[in-house]
Order: structure tokens, then C-alpha cells, then sequence
């Protein structure tokens, strides 16, 4: 039997754009939606009522959700900052340990290569590690690091933090110990930039310093 009577809202649409649904558990398209409850008759509005707190829709499976939901980066831009943070944390290293060794230089690109710049290579990464430090790769300010690439990791791998598991975020810092590693024992500034990693990926300040001596005793492969 159709209702006579009911409450129902009626929305209006005031952005659409891009958003990673629960629903679906994927990126799709949004409706972010304003609203006001109707007193319908027969299904027709005919008594405005309260307004409702706004919301978003996704298109494909028609959820809705709390605007809280655009707080989670799409697939594409979760992706996207960690290709960031790779290739910050490896410019990072090598400034830190100095880019006079061929092994740190190759470990650094290796990174970055593997972070999606596959174009990327060894005038690419020192060209952008110049325009970063304007110290020529040296990496120190009032605490030990370089006013760009301080910066710099700072702005990007304190956003990624909050939306890696302690694994991911565990795996960037080795990532880092790998370069730092690769000419040979960590130099005090390599220390000193990997904790400042470990940081701003928010891990434990009494762990990093065991999994740094864990990245001595097995290669960065296997860990």
C-alpha cells in the first residue's frame, strides 16, 4: 500500500568530484549534498521541516556518508603521496651521507625508480637534491637538516602517515636505511635524518633505533 504521509529529506547537490567509497571499497564519483526534511503527502513535499546535515553519495552504489568521508584519499592520490615520500626520503638520505659515493648515488635512484620516476636517473635526482638543499647536497639547519628537505618531509610524509599500516610506514624508514647503508655504517647526520623520518611517519621514537640496527643485519629485500 503507498503511504499517505511521510518525512523524507530532499537534497541538492552542491560539488561533485572524486572520493574513495566505503561502499564500494574504491575511487568513484561523489555528490556532496545539502538538504531539508519535507512533510510529503502522497510523495509529494509540502511542509519544509529542519534542515539535515550535509552529506556525500556516491553515484555508483547510491550510499550515503558523512562529509568525514572525503577526508580519505582516493587509491590514485593515496599512490601518489607515497611515490612523494620515497623520493623525498631518498633525497633526504643521500644529501644526509653526502653524494660522493657511486653506491649511495645508485641505492638513491634505485629508490626512486622503484617509487613509479622510472625516467628518472642520476643527473635527475642531484639536479633536484641542488634545488631542495642550496647547500649542495649538504642536509643540516639548527637540528641537522637542510631548510628544503626538512621542509619537505615534513609536508609530505606527515598527510601519508595517518593512512599506512605500522608496516608501510615501518618499510619507507628502511627504505631510508637502505641508501644510508649502502656505503657503508651510518654517519651521525644519516642517523639524525632517519629518526626525523621515523617522526614524521609518526613511528615510535624508542623504535626506530632497533629497526635501524635490524636494516644492519639483513639486506633491505628481505626485510
Amino acid at each position: 500500500m503507498t503511504r499517505l504521509w511521510g518525512v523524507r529529506p530532499r537534497w541538492r547537490t552542491d560539488v561533485l568530484g572524486d572520493f574513495f567509497c566505503p561502499g564500494c571499497g574504491g575511487d568513484r564519483n561523489y555528490r556532496r549534498q545539502h538538504g531539508r526534511r519535507w512533510l510529503r503527502l502522497l510523495g509529494t513535499p509540502v511542509v519544509p521541516l529542519g534542515p539535515v546535515i550535509g552529506s556525500v553519495q556516491c553515484t555508483t552504489c547510491h550510499g550515503r556518508y558523512g562529509v568525514e568521508a572525503l577526508e580519505q584519499p582516493t587509491v590514485v592520490r593515496l599512490g601518489a603521496m607515497l611515490r612523494d615520500a620515497q623520493y623525498t626520503i631518498a633525497l633526504a638520505l643521500l644529501a644526509a651521507g653526502g653524494t660522493a659515493h657511486r653506491a649511495a648515488r645508485e641505492a638513491a635512484c634505485t629508490v626512486v625508480r622503484e617509487a613509479g620516476f622510472e625516467d628518472c636517473g642520476e643527473a635527475q635526482v642531484l639536479a633536484a637534491l641542488a634545488a631542495l638543499s642550496g647547500l649542495g647536497g649538504e642536509l643540516h639547519d639548527a637540528r641537522g637538516m637542510a631548510g628544503g628537505l626538512a621542509v619537505e618531509l615534513h609536508a609530505v610524509l606527515e598527510p601519508l602517515a595517518p593512512h599506512l599500516a605500522q608496516q608501510g610506514r615501518e618499510r619507507l624508514l628502511l627504505q631510508g636505511a637502505a641508501i644510508a647503508l649502502a656505503d657503508g655504517r651510518y654517519l651521525p647526520q644519516e642517523r639524525e635524518a632517519l629518526a626525523v623520518v621515523g617522526s614524521c611517519l609518526d613511528l615510535p621514537q624508542s623504535q626506530v633505533p632497533a629497526l635501524l640496527e635490524a636494516a644492519t643485519r639483513a639486506p633491505y629485500e628481505n626485510l
